[in-house]
């Protein structure tokens, strides 16, 4: 089961979130979404765990508590969608401009 966490500290690492879900079951992987640009934390990130009863358990226990001065909150995540642009990007030749003057 993924697991969405939020308002967490910008300070805290993966191995942090690792070891906060760890108590509750195995944990696959922990992971902070860190922004591209500035490199810092955005303040959510995901855990994901094999065992869906250990998985809801450690969200019940952890919701609304606690962690480095923030309360956070931890719910399952929602099923990641592919979005589409408005533009075409690759995999194929770029038209010219329909509306271009000759």
């Amino acid at each position: 089961m993924n697991i969405y966490i939020s308002n967490l500290d910008t300070n805290l690492k993966d191995n942090d979130l690792k070891n906060l879900f760890a108590p509750h079951g195995d944990v696959i992987a922990a992971e902070i979404v860190i922004d591209s640009f500035t490199d810092q934390s955005r303040g959510f990130g995901f855990v994901e765990m094999p065992d869906a009863e250990a998985a809801q358990k450690a969200i019940e226990t952890l919701n609304n508590t606690e962690l480095h001065n923030r309360v956070i909150s931890v719910k399952e995540a929602k099923p990641k969608e592919n979005h589409k642009g408005s533009y075409r990007v690759g995999n194929g030749v770029i038209k010219e401009y329909r509306f271009r003057k000759n």
